[in-house]
């Protein structure tokens, strides 16, 4: 089997980290977050998994050639001259995913849950039809555009932005297609859920499929976090082993052996540290991710941040509120970073009293 993942574009949302790192290379829960994907994808028995990018492709480029031999499985980049959107990339890649007559699947990069590909594939096959699409539950279906569909999942319409309760379903961007449906796609910039999903709908096939457990876009700060938070809560759920339980430990830690954590620390709930990375004496740590060979001084408190790598955060900071650290930032001593998004290779001398982007 065969599958596609649409990596995209520049990964403004998720910046400043985006400026060092092509986004699927950006660790989440100490892994890049395209590699969650493709290990579930060859888990499930694919062979044969293609990244549609239009962004710094020599770093996934050389990244994937070690992915391909550990996992033992074929990665090709496929390489868009000009943004394509999410329907284009199957006609790039068109040769590769209709070769045989096996379905394949297509995923957007951005997202984390436990992947029900196996799933998806006995639920396609038993329909027959051109496509499947796996939808989830939200709480606030006014702010998305949702999936109305029959009990035996057939699509009847797509509703953009309901003020009225239709649904609380919405497209959870994981897909499954026969080869026959690429030849609804032209070889040009193209949105499979505006232009293609609307007449697979119409012509009666496109089916869907609930998700079970949780799931969550990570393409931006609060979301990251926010999924970070219920990763580690399927992990505790289904591989409490992979947590952390050392001194200081509350809740769901997850911590790369090659960390160091001093004495008197709080770490956690919801926190993931990186290798390399030295937390001293007596610090507060919840929700959130501090990246590979970060320092965070003494007796500082964090919540709800994500420190970029190599950064140092001082002695007695207090930083919250969805701030970010690119890569190599210095915080001094004693200062307060409230919801700040710090560029990278920047030494701070001064508080961020308010959510501002510091460049």
């Amino acid at each position: 089997m065969k599958a596609l993942i649409l990596v995209g574009g520049f990964g403004t949302r998720l910046r400043p980290l985006t400026l060092s790192k092509p986004k699927p290379l950006v660790e989440f829960g100490n892994k890049p977050i395209v590699l969650h994907q493709i290990e579930a994808l060859a888990a499930a028995g694919v062979q044969h998994v293609v990244l549609a990018v239009s962004y710094r492709a020599e770093l996934l480029q050389s990244e994937m050639k070690i992915q391909e031999e550990r996992l033992g499985i074929q990665i090709t980049i496929s390489q868009e001259d000009e943004p394509m959107g999410t329907a284009g990339p199957l006609a790039v890649a068109r040769s590769i995913l209709a070769a045989d007559e096996e379905p394949f699947f297509v995923l957007n990069s951005d997202i984390t849950c436990n992947y029900p590909f196996r799933q998806m594939i006995e639920f396609h096959k038993a329909h027959g039809k051109e496509g499947s699409i796996v939808v989830t539950k939200v709480e606030e279906p006014s702010k998305y555009g949702v999936v109305v569909y029959e009990k035996s999942g057939k699509i009847q319409r797509f509703v953009e932005k309901p003020q009225v309760f239709v649904s609380n379903k919405i497209n959870a961007g994981m897909y499954i297609f026969s080869p026959k449906m690429l030849d609804r796609i032209p070889l040009k910039p193209t949105s499979i859920e505006k232009e293609i999903f609307p007449k697979m709908a119409e012509d009666g096939d496109l089916f869907a499929l609930e998700l079970d457990g949780f799931w969550m876009d990570i393409g931006q700060p609060k979301d990251f976090l926010t999924g970070m938070c219920m990763f580690l809560g399927s992990l505790r759920q289904n591989s409490p082993e992979r947590l952390y339980s050392g001194e200081g430990a509350v809740g769901n830690v997850l911590v790369d052996p090659s960390a160091k954590i001093g004495s008197n620390c709080r770490i956690g709930p919801d926190v993931v540290i990186g290798p390399g990375v030295v937390v001293d004496d007596g610090v507060c740590i919840s929700k959130c991710t501090i990246l590979d060979e970060s320092r965070i001084r003494s007796h500082s408190w964090l919540q709800s941040s994500i420190v970029g790598w190599r950064s140092c955060v001082g002695q007695w900071v207090r930083m919250e509120n969805n701030s970010v650290l690119g890569e190599d930032v210095i915080i001094q001593d004693a200062l307060y970073i409230n919801g700040g998004i710090i560029l990278p290779h920047k030494n701070i001398g001064t508080s961020v009293p308010d959510p501002k982007i510091v460049m």
